[in-house]
């Protein structure tokens, strides 16, 4: 199994029957020599007014894939985009679709498909702000949020619409006048994950009712690159444009790794969130119940952390976003959900507290970090039982973790503190499920809502003292929590 990943990686430095490359040395294009000669928008064909949407967000000169990619694009080719994680693929993919659009205005000229609800909002954000100058509409059609409200938008016929598989079918087979027939650009961003097998009945049904004349562009940070799914995505002789060849993680992010027993996986947490107070923190965990338990857990300690997972409801997702986006809290405890695409200018640090099972998730996670040229740090723990997953993550990315700094005893020592803000985790979890089996009345609503919003409780059957406010609240029993947030 190990070798899997390996295979893998040596298959994707392989060529692609019938892709032809832009990043090979001596074909098309050497990135050196682009970069050397393209310092503008401007010289790579995008228009005046698009130049000019460009200055106003501030981004100076075009990134590595946008130079690759957008002078493919703007000729009329498909493209199939690797680049390394906040590297600017959006950018690279928003400014030849409206251009081309500029040049021939049409409503529902462009489907985006994106795996998550949080980036189809992110992507959205960019084209608009992008496209502000031109009047361009764009609709997110995502789950979570009410389809009445969505059919409304739909029928105005937005000229971009950004979606996730699922709820874009629900659309099309209820939504009266809702067609995607004369639709001009197809984008999968994250396309490996949308080209794998959780979406593949609705990628497919969603080929079959857009034209196939069509421009298709594929965007991702790894790509699994398997000539039946390039045929299922029906690419017609893409262009490859990678700037990393093999994949890769940003120079400017300073990696590292902690073998720990499993037991005292929460001990280290903490230790690690008090000697690095003042950062913000994205905390990865495999699933909805350790990201919601150890959000708590941290919150009974006073260190404002905030949940974001799939059981959550849509507004709360985007309400915890917002939240670890303006800095009012300073943790944020996700699951694969927030690994792929969010870009949040100021997370210092991501820690993997489990490890992902599949080797490339680690290189969404860390990207989260050290984005668009800035640095940052990642942590990953390794317990007892997941050193061979470790294993294959150094071998993919091709690089020998150090390890964190850690002093023992000075771990130990919280112990005692830890396992009681467990054991208050512990029963505010029960709380919660029972609040979910009752039927839902409006005082459980807003009892929950105030729960992810970081508004802590009283524990109830808990000592007195359980009681805080605003995320976080005093240590219960024993010293206040010294390096709080």
């Amino acid at each position: 199994m190990a070798d899997a990943d390996q295979e893998e990686a040596k298959q994707n430095t392989e060529e692609t029957p019938g892709v032809s490359s832009c990043d090979e040395e001596g074909k098309q294009i050497n990135t050196g020599e682009a970069e050397a000669a393209v310092k503008t928008f401007k010289d790579l064909g995008v228009t005046e007014v698009l130049c000019e949407a460009c200055d106003q967000l501030g981004w100076k000169s075009p990134t590595k894939i946008q130079v690759e990619a957008i002078p493919v694009a703007l000729q009329g080719k498909d493209v199939i985009g690797l680049a390394e994680t906040g590297s600017g693929k959006t950018g690279a993919f928003a400014l030849p679709i409206l251009q081309s659009l500029l040049a021939s205005p049409q409503r529902l000229h462009t489907l985006v498909l994106t795996p998550t609800r949080e980036l189809a909002f992110q992507i959205s954000e960019q084209f608009e702000a992008l496209g502000s100058s031109i009047g361009v509409k764009c609709a997110v059609v995502v789950g979570g949020i009410d389809m009445m409200s969505q059919s409304l938008v739909l029928a105005k016929k937005p000229h971009i619409v950004i979606a996730t598989p699922g709820r874009l079918i629900d659309h099309m087979e209820n939504t009266k006048g809702f067609s995607l027939r004369a639709l001009k650009f197809l984008v999968m961003d994250e396309a490996d994950r949308i080209l794998n097998m959780d979406f593949e009945t609705e990628v497919d049904k969603i080929l079959k009712v857009i034209p196939r004349e069509r421009r298709t562009f594929l965007f991702s940070a790894t790509m699994t690159k398997k000539v039946q799914k390039l045929q299922r995505a029906a690419l017609k002789d893409p262009v490859k444009c990678a700037v990393s060849t093999k994949y890769s993680t940003v120079d400017k992010l300073q990696q590292y790794y902690i073998f720990i027993p499993a037991k005292y996986k929460d001990c280290y947490l903490v230790s690690i969130l008090n000697e690095l107070a003042g950062n913000s923190f994205m905390i990865f965990c495999s699933t909805c119940n350790n990201a919601q338990r150890v959000a708590l857990m941290l919150r009974n300690l006073g260190i404002t952390a905030i949940p974001l997972h799939g059981q959550m409801s849509q507004n709360k997702r985007l309400g915890a976003l917002n939240k670890f986006k303006s800095k009012s809290r300073s943790v944020l405890l996700a699951t694969d959900v927030a690994s792929r695409g969010l870009d949040i200018p100021h997370v210092d640090c991501v820690i993997n507290y489990d490890i992902p099972t599949h080797s490339k998730d680690y290189i969404h996670r860390v990207g989260r970090t050290a984005r668009a040229g800035r640095s940052g740090k990642s942590i990953t723990f390794v317990t007892q039982y997941d050193v061979e997953l470790f294993q294959r993550i150094e071998s993919l990315i091709g690089k020998k973790l150090p390890a964190f700094p850690t002093h023992e005893e000075e771990v130990m020592m919280l112990v005692e503190r830890v396992s009681e803000a467990q054991r208050f985790a512990r029963v505010e979890m029960k709380e919660q499920g029972e609040k979910r089996r009752r039927p839902r009345g409006r005082d459980g609503d807003e009892d929950d809502t105030e729960q992810a919003s970081g508004v802590r409780k009283k524990v109830k059957g808990g000592r007195g003292a359980a009681a805080g406010g605003g995320g976080g609240g005093k240590k219960k029993g024993g010293p206040a929590w010294r390096g709080g947030r």
